[in-house]
């Protein structure tokens, strides 16, 4: 049988019908049964054999049937079917918005006019399909006429306009053709898309659902832009976003998907970007931040998702803390207390309190945090953690070195940059318990000294095998081999000879003398000290001032002459 035969073929039985119409006739059918005689019944039974052996041949050939009548439909999208769709999107737009303006008071003139303007947006997802045609969306203006449509009456129009334009730029879409890409992203920020969606997030309704899956959509176009054009972050943070963010994330509601998706595109806006930053800071988001993870003080995240949000919470107060005006913010906020509590209280949070810390008091824009932080009595809480790892650490997702980087850290930040009476109270820490802060100190260099000797001995073995093949160690190897170095635990190891040398130039004999005797009861060398100092005098100071890199490697150079 060809295909013209099975496209003329007609069953007995007629179209397929939903299983309601089926149990419904079958119902009938036994109603009109009860009252015939036996060979009625028999001869029913007989018919009804035959029907079903017929069915499964009909419905064989009702499938091959319904896949030849698709097939007109999934003939390929050309430019021709996409500048037809385009065409008649517009001609729909226009006729609701001429049929709106003519009958405000009478929806039922122009709701017809809506659901076909609504259908043809559905169908105008085909063309996510294919981002080399994204030109013709500009050239023919439909760019312009989607976001027309962002401020439309009906906010299920607005919705599905969301909703496209989601799928429009869709990163993985997006990254099949950049030129097609580069068109629509310039295009949709030339018509302030952002500013758009800042608005009509702030008109949807979050406790109906599907206007909350239009703000969760309206995110998802703006980290979508971002991802694939980092650089529009600072006009979007601009364009209102930072704000809506902030709003959103304070507002007195159940925690939801919308609220841990706004916490994340915060986190992105904030990444490697100082006007993000600055802005986040002049609109009292430091203080946003620091009442949000307050809730966190004494409680652990109910659900992984709001773990999540906590995190990326986190993460933002870690990029603000880069920008110096930030740290007096964060200051002035009672941020150093809070986290303080979070590190005395025990909880989930306590991981990223101690990160907090370090990004608040590394380099000389930390000083006034670091005497704050001896103020607040901050070393009773900082030093137990240095003499002890937290085994709850793991299970948090947070490593032995992690933790021990970011404590050593907090203390060599404190070494120096405390003066004065809170200079002499973290010194005598040190002195406290027959010196047992300097037997820790000297547990961590043995510990992470053997781990980059066995990352050295490893990546000598591999440079040698490279030079053997013929292979040449360009700058790029040498830098790869270094950050594989750091990533082992040299950075931790930078640190801890940072605080030996510290605390051996303070003037303290007793300090001096029990770093000396450890050193040579273990093998140590005072040598070793000093070539792994000198290396990190020469890394020091990467994207500072070329004043304060000198600075600083005359001042390390210094404290090893008393070492």
């Amino acid at each position: 049988m060809d295909v013209g035969e099975l496209l003329n073929y007609q069953p007995d039985r007629g179209a397929k019908r939903s299983r309601d119409e089926d149990s419904k006739e079958e119902s009938r059918t036994k109603q009109k049964g009860s009252g015939r005689d036996a060979g009625r019944l028999t001869a029913k039974a007989e018919l009804d054999s035959e029907e079903q052996r017929g069915g499964e041949g009909e419905k064989i050939l009702e499938n091959l049937m319904d896949q030849d009548g698709e097939d007109p439909e999934a003939e390929p999208v050309d430019e021709g079917t996409v500048k037809k769709m385009i065409l008649t999107f517009e001609k729909r737009s226009y006729k609701n918005q001429e049929l709106r303006i003519k009958f405000p008071d009478n929806p039922e003139k122009f709701m017809e006019a809506e659901l076909d303007l609504n259908d043809i947006i559905q169908e105008m997802h085909v063309v996510a399909t294919i981002p080399e045609l994204y030109h013709l969306l500009v050239e023919l203006n439909a760019v312009q006429s989607l976001l027309g449509l962002l401020s439309h009456d009906n906010t299920d129009i607005l919705i599905a306009v969301v909703d496209l334009l989601q799928e429009l730029t869709d990163i993985d879409t997006l990254h099949e053709s950049e030129e097609g890409a580069e068109v629509l992203i310039d295009a949709l920020l030339e018509g302030q898309v952002v500013a758009l969606m800042v608005q009509n997030m702030e008109r949807l309704d979050e406790t109906v659902k599907e206007e909350a899956d239009g703000v969760y959509n309206s995110l998802a176009v703006i980290e979508n832009m971002a991802e694939f054009r980092p650089g529009l972050c600072t006009e979007a943070a601009q364009q209102g976003l930072m704000q809506w963010l902030l709003k959103r994330i304070k507002a007195k509601m159940p925690f939801d998907a919308n609220k841990l998706y706004c916490s994340e595109i915060l986190a992105i806006l904030l990444q490697n970007n100082d006007k993000t930053r600055e802005l986040l800071g002049e609109i009292d988001g430091i203080d946003v931040l620091l009442q949000q993870l307050s809730v966190f003080k004494r409680h652990n995240p109910a659900t992984a998702e709001e773990q999540e949000m906590m995190e990326n919470l986190f993460d933002a107060l870690c990029s603000c803390l880069m920008l110096p005006a930030n740290r007096d913010r964060f200051l002035r906020g009672e941020g150093l207390q809070l986290m303080n509590l979070m590190l005395r209280e025990k909880k989930m949070s306590r991981v990223s309190a101690l990160k907090v810390l370090d990004y608040a008091m590394i380099g000389p824009e930390g000083s006034d945090n670091c005497h704050k932080f001896v103020d607040i009595l901050g070393l009773r809480t900082i030093f137990p953690l240095f003499m002890k790892t937290p085994k709850k650490m793991k299970k948090v997702g947070i490593s032995d070195k992690e933790h021990e980087e970011h404590v050593c850290s907090i203390i060599a930040s404190m070494l120096r940059n405390l003066k004065g009476q809170q200079r002499s109270r973290l010194l005598s820490k040190f002195t406290e318990n027959d010196c047992e802060k300097v037997d820790r100190l000297m547990e961590l260099h043995f510990k992470y000294l053997e781990a980059v000797q066995l990352a050295d001995k490893r990546i000598e073995g591999e440079k040698h095998d490279m030079v053997r093949r013929g292979e040449i160690i360009d700058d790029s190897m040498d830098d790869e081999f270094y950050l594989r170095r750091l990533d082992a635990g040299l950075f931790v190891l930078q640190l801890i000879c940072y605080i030996m040398v510290e605390i051996c130039s303070a003037g303290v004999p007793q300090l001096q003398q029990r770093i000396h005797q450890i050193l040579n009861l273990r093998g140590g060398s005072v040598k070793v000290v000093r070539h792994i100092m000198r290396e990190y005098a020469e890394s020091i100071g990467d994207g500072k001032s070329e004043e304060f890199k000198e600075s600083e490697q005359k001042r390390i150079m210094e404290l090893l002459e008393n070492f």
